[in-house]
């Protein structure tokens, strides 16, 4: 193609408007859903609270929490299997519908007596709670439209951060009334969402590949081959490397970016106004950037994101609020810049090993997320402000990650 072919097809590239008329109903319904349940997701943010409110101490608190994240980053694996073994819908179907079965339970077992079967509990909440991802990535990508693809997940990442936007508001009226509430709507948006994924979304093509409608289970011989593809993988290493990585930084702005405003003197409020900012900046404005992003090669659009990323956590050792705000909105917009075409690139390998390749990369990132606090933690108490000049260059490393892992890849055909 030549590149006046290239600045054409560019320019008749579809606008944000149109591509939204253009969603797939059932793209709607699984967005929907997606949205309804990330509104009602509260035990990883209030569970440490809602334990010590309820008599534990902040070490068992602690631990139930680690042992949370711990089953949410197994669940991302689990349910990369459960596609295979059970279709994509369904899968989505039984996670939730077993999510809101354990959540449910959470408060009759949140007490110091009952400690041990709490842990089970909340380890299997966060891996039931979380094995729906792959399937809903995989859902996305095969009912929308191929040329839509990034922009359908940059909607999807909206639809989550929209959700987690108004879910503390929720939660803090909720905590007014009865602690128990919290996990009781847990359960309440995780059932809903089994519901309408059962009654309103497709089954896939590929739910139902030959071995399986003939009865037969998926050969163990073939889902080890498809790991030793990925271990083989040496581009696609390269791309997990870098949102390991890219997540640890990530995670900062919730975790050291608070630490560093109080030790500079400032008020939470501060720290909301940075939020606010973020928030009201993804929301507005990713759809559109990806609008445009959706055009570039993908290792470009993955390395400029993440190396702005990096910048922007860089910016934080600055101490004036003006320059933190100015900070946030780089680092933001290098988030909007790499996330909806990284989160995009595991659905474009070929089908036999799609699933799990996409479940690699969410356990991959909630790995990240679940390390960064505490590594974040002991990086500020160890280098203080500085720590962003190390968040710079892990950055820096992760941008080049992607940049590598993600060039020359050869999508799968649609």
């Amino acid at each position: 193609m030549s590149v006046t072919q290239a600045v054409q097809k560019a320019e008749r590239a579809p606008g944000v408007f149109a591509v939204v008329r253009a969603t797939p109903v059932s793209v709607r319904y699984l967005l929907g859903g997606v949205l309804v349940n990330q509104m009602g997701a509260f035990v990883q943010t209030f569970l440490v609270l809602y334990l010590t409110a309820r008599g534990m101490t902040l070490g068992h608190a602690g631990l139930a929490l680690t042992a949370y994240s711990a089953g949410a980053v197994l669940g991302t694996l689990l349910g990369g299997e459960l596609i295979h073994r059970i279709g994509a819908r369904a899968t989505i179907v039984t996670a939730m519908a077993s999510s809101a079965s354990v959540l449910a339970l959470v408060p009759w077992l949140s007490r110091p007596s009952h400690f041990a079967y709490l842990l089970v509990a909340v380890t299997a909440a966060g891996l039931v709670t979380q094995s729906y991802r792959p399937a809903a990535a995989l859902m996305l990508s095969e009912l929308m439209p191929a040329e839509h693809r990034v922009m359908a997940f940059s909607m999807m990442r909206i639809a989550m951060n929209a959700g987690a936007a108004v879910s503390p508001l929720i939660a803090a009226g909720l905590i007014l009334i009865d602690w128990n509430l919290l996990f009781w709507l847990d359960a309440l948006t995780a059932l809903a969402c089994a519901v309408v994924s059962y009654t309103l979304l497709p089954n896939l093509p590929s739910d139902r590949p030959p071995a399986a409608a003939a009865g037969d289970a998926e050969p163990a011989a073939h889902r080890r081959s498809v790991y030793a593809v990925l271990l083989r993988d040496t581009k696609y290493l390269l791309f997990l490397a870098s949102v390991l990585l890219g997540s640890l930084i990530y995670v900062q702005y919730t975790v050291a970016l608070p630490l560093k405003i109080t030790a500079d003197g400032g008020s939470a409020g501060m720290y909301s106004a940075v939020l606010t900012a973020s928030s009201v900046i993804l929301i507005l404005c990713e759809l559109k950037i990806t609008s445009y992003v959706k055009r570039w090669q993908p290792h470009v659009a993955g390395g400029v994101g993440t190396a702005l990323m990096a910048l922007g956590v860089t910016g934080y050792i600055l101490e004036p609020a003006v320059l933190l705000i100015l900070s946030t909105a780089v680092f933001v917009a290098g988030v909007m810049v790499s996330g909806p075409t990284m989160f995009a690139h595991p659905s474009t390998y070929p089908d036999p090993f799609k699933a799990r390749y996409i479940a690699a990369h969410q356990a991959t990132f909630g790995l990240g997320m679940a390390l960064g606090p505490t590594l974040g933690v002991l990086a500020w108490a160890t280098l203080g402000n500085t720590v962003w000049l190390l968040c710079g260059a892990v950055g820096a490393v992760a941008a080049l990650c992607a940049h590598l892992g993600m060039r020359d890849h050869l999508p799968s055909e649609d």
